[in-house]
């Protein structure tokens, strides 16, 4: 067996592995393992080979993870704003301090009221103003 294909093997098992159990971490073996597998079409020290696999899951681990975690929760924040805040909404259940529900895009979604109003009854149109996990916060139009 060619020492790359151990790289590589390596590498699918890693990413297997995030699939069980998506933590971001065994992501980084797998990238660490593909690129030196490259390396070991040229150079075919298998002691040089572990040492770079250490170090390139080091620096992904440092370095890469906390990149795509970024990325990852800029990306989140960014659909929900974009797809929910601002809109005007029908509101399917009354809306107060405490509960209510509103529909969106066929999807009914837990709502209350964002400021000291008055409830707003079913069938009102509301604009979500913003949100709080799952929970949009409304005022009546």
């Amino acid at each position: 067996m060619d020492i790359w294909m151990i790289f590589v093997i390596l590498a699918i098992i890693a990413v297997v592995i995030e699939l069980f159990a998506p933590t971001m971490f065994c992501i980084n073996f797998a990238i660490a393992g593909v690129i030196t597998a490259v390396i070991s079409l040229f150079y075919s020290n298998i002691g040089i080979l572990l040492i770079i696999f250490a170090a390139l899951s080091l620096f992904s681990i440092l370095f890469i993870k906390p990149l795509f975690l970024k990325m990852l929760k800029r990306n989140t924040n960014a659909d929900f704003a974009s797809q929910y805040i601002g809109k005007v909404v029908k509101c399917i259940e009354p809306i107060n301090k405490v509960s209510g529900a509103v529909t969106i895009y066929d999807e009914r979604w837990e709502a209350r009221l964002s400021d000291d109003s008055e409830e707003i009854p079913a069938g009102s149109d509301v604009k979500i103003v913003s949100n709080v996990s799952l929970m949009l916060y409304v005022e009546k139009v």
